[in-house]
C-alpha cells in the first residue's frame, strides 16, 4: 500500500459531501455537463493562482513564458496568453495556437530539434523568434529566408556542459540532440553575424520536472557564467535570455513542493550583474508543467468491479492510452501511483486496497496499483490528480480504437 503525498491535491480542489469540486462544481455535475466519460478538466482558478504564485515571489525582471507541450488544449492556451509574457511551441501545429491566442509573434518562440523547412517557411512568415538547434538548420534558414525576402529573428539553443541535477528529465550535458553544443557555439555566433538574421540571443535549458531548489539555482547561476561568456561573441545585443525552467510538481509519495523562496531570492541577487552586461537582455523562465500540471484531473468511470483470487480491480472506461504517464509508462523506471481518489467517494463509508484498470488487453493499462480507496461500484468516477500536464495530448490516443477523452476548462 502507498504512503500518502507529503502534499494533497485535496488542499487545491474543495470537497462538500464527500464529493470532489472542481471549478466551483461538484464532479458528479461536472461529468453530467460534459456529458460523457472520461475526460480531463482544468481549473482556471488554480491556473491564476499559481501564476500569481510566481509573479508574487519572482523579481521584477523575470519575464514568464508558457510551453504549450505541456498542455496545449485551445481553450487553456487562450486563457493563459494574457496572463504571461510569451509563449514557446514546438510544431506548427503548436505554432497555429500561439498566433490564434493573440501573443504578439515576437513573444513567440519555437523550439525542437527537427524542424522542417515548412515548420521554418511558418515560422519566418509569423515573425517568431526560432530557437536554432544546429548549424543545418541556421543554413536552411538562411535559404527559406532568402526565398521569402524575410529577416529571420533568431536565437541560439545552447546545449550546456551541464545539466540540471536530479531532474525528471535531463535535456543537457553531454551528448544531446538538444541545442548547439556550447563550445561550438562561438563560431556559430560569427557565421550568424556574416547573414542577414535578426540576433535575439541565447535558450539555455538543461532540465524538466525538479523539486530541489539548490539544484535550479545551481543550474541557473551556470546559465547566467555560461550567457555571459557566449555574449562576448554575440554578432549584436542579447536581447533574450531564456534560462528555461525545470521547476517540478509533486506526484508521488514522499514528493515535497518545490520552495520557490530561495529560487526567487537568488535570481534577486544574480539579476543586477546581468542586467549590467546584458542590459536590453529579457531574462525569461519557461515553464509548462509547473503552469497547469496541478491544476487539472482526468475523470473515468468505473464499468466493471471484479475480484480476482482475493484482489479487487476497479475496471474503467480510461487507461493508459488517455493518460499515459499515470499508467507510468511514461519514462517511470520504477512504476509509482499518481495520487487517486473516487472522486465522488472522496473517504467513503469504506475504504479497501483496490488496483484501478482500464479496458485495454495489456497488463500495462494500470491507472492505480494496490491503493486504498473508498469502496466504489460500476457508476463511480475515478480521478487521477496531477493531470493538467502532459496528459491527453502525450499519449496514444489511437491505441485499441478507443474513443478519445472530452477536455474542459472550468
Amino acid at each position: 500500500m502507498n504512503t500518502p503525498l507529503t502534499h494533497s491535491p485535496l488542499n487545491c480542489f474543495p470537497v462538500k459531501d464527500d464529493c470532489l469540486f472542481v471549478g466551483g462544481i461538484s464532479l458528479t455535475e461536472l461529468a453530467t455537463r460534459v456529458g460523457s466519460t472520461p475526460f480531463y478538466a482544468y481549473d482556471r482558478r488554480l491556473i491564476s493562482e499559481r501564476i500569481q504564485q510566481l509573479r508574487t515571489h519572482l523579481p521584477p525582471g523575470i519575464h514568464l513564458h508558457y510551453a504549450l507541450k505541456a498542455n496545449p488544449m485551445p481553450a487553456l492556451v487562450g486563457y493563459l496568453a494574457p496572463l504571461v509574457d510569451g509563449l514557446d511551441v514546438a510544431s506548427l501545429g503548436e505554432l497555429r495556437l500561439a498566433l490564434d491566442s493573440g501573443m504578439p509573434p515576437e513573444t513567440i518562440s519555437f523550439a525542437g530539434p527537427g524542424k522542417s523547412d515548412n515548420e521554418l517557411a511558418a515560422s519566418l512568415a509569423a515573425g517568431i523568434i526560432i530557437n536554432m538547434e544546429s548549424e543545418g538548420e541556421m543554413e536552411r534558414i538562411a535559404r527559406l529566408a532568402e526565398k521569402q525576402g524575410h529577416r529571420p529573428k533568431v536565437a541560439v539553443r545552447v546545449n550546456p556542459n551541464f545539466e540540471l541535477k536530479t531532474s525528471g528529465m535531463k535535456m543537457a550535458g553531454g551528448p544531446k540532440p538538444f541545442g548547439i553544443d556550447a563550445e561550438r557555439v562561438p563560431p556559430m555566433l560569427t557565421q550568424i553575424g556574416a547573414l542577414d538574421f535578426d540576433f535575439y540571443g541565447f535558450h539555455i535549458f538543461s532540465g524538466s520536472q525538479n523539486l530541489r531548489a539548490e539544484a535550479i539555482i545551481e543550474a541557473q547561476e551556470r546559465t547566467f557564467k555560461l550567457a555571459l561568456e557566449l555574449a562576448r561573441s554575440a554578432p549584436g545585443p542579447v536581447r533574450l535570455l531564456n534560462i528555461g525552467g525545470g521547476f517540478g510538481i509533486p506526484y508521488f509519495p514522499g514528493d515535497k513542493p518545490l520552495d520557490l523562496r530561495p529560487i526567487a531570492n537568488n535570481l534577486a541577487t544574480s539579476l543586477p550583474e546581468v542586467n549590467k552586461q546584458l542590459p536590453e537582455a529579457e531574462v525569461i523562465i519557461e515553464l509548462g508543467r509547473y503552469l497547469v500540471g496541478e491544476a487539472g484531473i482526468y475523470v473515468c468511470e468505473v464499468i466493471d468491479r471484479k475480484i480476482s483470487r482475493g484482489h479487487v480491480f476497479l475496471i474503467t472506461n480510461g487507461g493508459l492510452h488517455h493518460h499515459l504517464a499515470a499508467s507510468g509508462n511514461f519514462g517511470q523506471v520504477i512504476r509509482k501511483n499518481y495520487p487517486v481518489v473516487v472522486g465522488n467517494r472522496i473517504q467513503g463509508s469504506a475504504r479497501e486496497t483496490v488496483s484501478v484498470v482500464g479496458p485495454l488487453c495489456t497488463p500495462l493499462d494500470t491507472l492505480a496499483d494496490r491503493m486504498e480507496l473508498a469502496c466504489a461500484d460500476v457508476g463511480d468516477l475515478v480521478v487521477v490528480f496531477q493531470s493538467g500536464a502532459y496528459g491527453r495530448s502525450a499519449s496514444p490516443l489511437g491505441f485499441l480504437s478507443h474513443p478519445a477523452p472530452a477536455e474542459v476548462l472550468v
